[in-house]
């Protein structure tokens, strides 16, 4: 039963979380915003449940980069907001990994969409 509260708990820090992020986090509102609007897109574009599946994969793997960047940012802010090096190399980071994570979104979906257009 421990075990089952635990999830419970875990369950309900993420949910915070989430809020959080898109209470605060405007870059992750608008991923947010793009995830909803494309949603309907795999549909169209994929065709198989493999393509589903990598087509959501991509927007998913946004969010989730966006989350840790804004948790990056979140703690580098908290120790203070005199500027330094590191602080600075880990915020460029952050936002380099979600600038990877768009680049595969373009990338899968420019891909599927070429095999699309050209069947």
């Amino acid at each position: 039963m421990n075990e089952l509260k635990r999830i419970w708990r875990a369950g309900g820090y993420s949910w915070q979380g989430l809020r959080a992020a898109a209470l605060h986090e405007p870059a992750f509102r608008t991923e947010l915003i793009l995830f909803v609007i494309l949603t309907p897109c795999v549909f169209w574009l994929g065709q198989s449940l493999m393509e589903y599946a990598l087509l959501f994969g991509t927007l998913f793997l946004v969010l989730l980069t966006e989350l840790m960047n804004s948790a990056i940012e979140a703690v580098v802010d908290r120790f203070g907001s005199e500027q330094h090096e590191l602080s600075g190399r880990a915020k460029d980071m952050g936002s380099a990994a979600v600038f990877i994570a768009q680049i595969n979104v373009l990338v899968i979906w420019g891909l599927l969409f070429y095999g699309r257009i050209n069947n």
